[in-house]
């Protein structure tokens, strides 16, 4: 398999620390607010991972983080008059929610940064011990300048780089906190007590603190979004090695998503919420959606797309229920369970973690099942049926992985249109041919395709 790691900036053959296990750390949400699709996207990219991983022969371990601890946790909670602790939770139970509802596989482990503050302690009395950090009034700061590598994952030098937080007392704008010191503008809970002095984790420790305490000094992969890369990745990467850590092996980032074609912001007021999401289609056809664009690529979200999606996985689910219904009188009438995925499948899957070309894989399939049960060739078409039913377990939008849900406009469309399938039958009835093939026509030039078989007329999406 081939993954293109981020640090490297090229493809590169995947083989992980020891054989047949895979631990991979993903940051996680900030649960400053209500997750948005960019959080789900990214979420759904390691669980197929994940999922191709295991189907793969791996046992793997997946941690993803929770930050529930963090400037921005702080000031939404001010600005909303919460206490910080329970805006957190609230945004991190919608989070889990919306991650059961998209059908994702649950993390093996799912820290919270505030159930780890005596790692991250530990971590940053290692980078004093070792000359890479300082203290300036109960704070301390990565000192940059101390780590000749600093700006290796983003390819930056150290002098270009922008400050993330304008402090006095910093040696260099540059350099990044690693403990903040408590301030009395802040609540008291929000702070703990520290060798440095009262105060709270900087963000970019908490994941280095969270991810080699769970997988060690040393891992397979660490993953995000392509947002994180700076400062937040490339602050975790050097704190780490500073530390004597070799840290990630692999490094991958999954692209943001526009609104028509307009990087998705809250300043701009185009932030779509997951919970709109949800209200226009189901949970399967999301995670469709979600997966249809390579992970690197830009997804971008307009009203159409939702639709598409439903009718494009239509096609593959119709495909399944007609095969099954044609072949329930045949030998073939059982699927194979354990039929083996396709070779182009495995090729796809393999390159980069390719799931649209994947999906394409499984459309040309079912392109060429259905042929086949139109010229009765059962074998053959039950043979795709079993493929394409395993192309799809793995993806996570098989039938059976989900509860028998239809969208609301899937429900209007098929009374319409068995409405004309009972009108078709009453002409074809009184010999009125003409009729019965004019219905016929109309519905082919909608995209709909009807099969006649001993058992009645059914309808599918070409």
């Amino acid at each position: 398999m081939k993954l293109f790691d981020t640090h490297a900036g090229e493809l590169r053959d995947f083989s992980p620390i020891q054989k047949g296990r895979v631990n991979i750390y993903v940051c996680g949400p900030t649960v400053q607010s209500a997750p948005h699709i960019g959080h789900l996207r990214s979420a759904l990219v390691y669980d197929l991972l994940t999922r191709w991983l295991t189907q793969s022969g791996n046992q793997v371990t997946l941690v993803r983080n929770v930050t529930d601890i963090d400037d921005k946790v702080l000031e939404k909670a001010q600005e909303v008059k919460k206490n910080w602790w329970e805006l957190a939770f609230e945004n991190e139970q919608l989070f889990s929610a919306d991650y059961r509802r998209l059908g994702l596989v649950a993390p093996q482990l799912e820290p919270r940064a505030t159930g780890h503050i005596p790692q991250m302690i530990a971590l940053i009395q290692e980078l004093l011990a070792k000359g890479h950090a300082y203290q300036v009034d109960g704070s301390v700061y990565f000192d940059t300048a101390s780590w000749s590598s600093y700006g290796e994952l983003t390819n930056q030098d150290l002098a270009d780089v922008e400050s993330e937080e304008k402090t006095e007392g910093k040696k260099a704008q540059q350099d990044f906190a690693l403990w903040k010191a408590h301030k009395a503008t802040e609540p008291l809970t929000a702070s703990w007590e520290s060798p440095f002095g009262r105060g709270r984790p900087g963000w970019h420790i908490e994941c280095s603190a969270m991810s080699s305490h769970y997988l060690g000094e040393e891992f397979d992969i660490h993953g995000g979004g392509l947002d994180l890369r700076f400062p937040h990745h490339e602050n975790e990467l050097a704190q780490s090695r500073a530390a004597g850590q070799k840290f990630a092996r692999f490094w991958m980032h999954n692209g943001l998503v526009t609104v028509a074609g307009q990087k998705m912001s809250k300043s701009v007021g185009n932030t779509v919420v997951s919970a709109e999401l949800f209200a226009l289609a189901t949970p399967m056809v999301v995670r469709y959606y979600l997966a249809s664009a390579h992970y690197r690529s830009v997804l971008d979200y307009q009203q159409s797309v939702l639709a598409e999606a439903e009718s494009a996985l239509e096609r593959l689910h119709l495909f399944l229920e007609r095969a099954s219904r044609e072949l329930s009188e045949t030998q073939f009438s059982e699927m194979d369970l354990a039929a083996k995925l396709p070779e182009d499948f495995v090729a796809h899957m393999n390159d980069d973690l390719n799931v649209p070309a994947a999906l394409a894989v499984i459309h040309e399939t079912v392109t060429e099942g259905n042929r086949e049960l139109d010229e009765k060739q059962w074998r053959e078409a039950a043979t795709h049926r079993s493929e394409v039913n395993q192309m799809l377990l793995v993806l996570g939008l098989a039938p059976s992985q989900w509860p028998e849900v239809q969208s609301d406009e899937h429900k209007a469309l098929d009374l319409l249109v068995r409405d004309l399938i009972q009108k078709r039958e009453i002409a074809r009835q009184e010999k009125n041919f003409e009729l019965a093939d004019e219905i016929r026509k109309q519905l082919e030039q909608s995209g709909i395709e009807l099969f006649d078989s001993a058992s009645g007329t059914h309808w599918g999406i070409r």
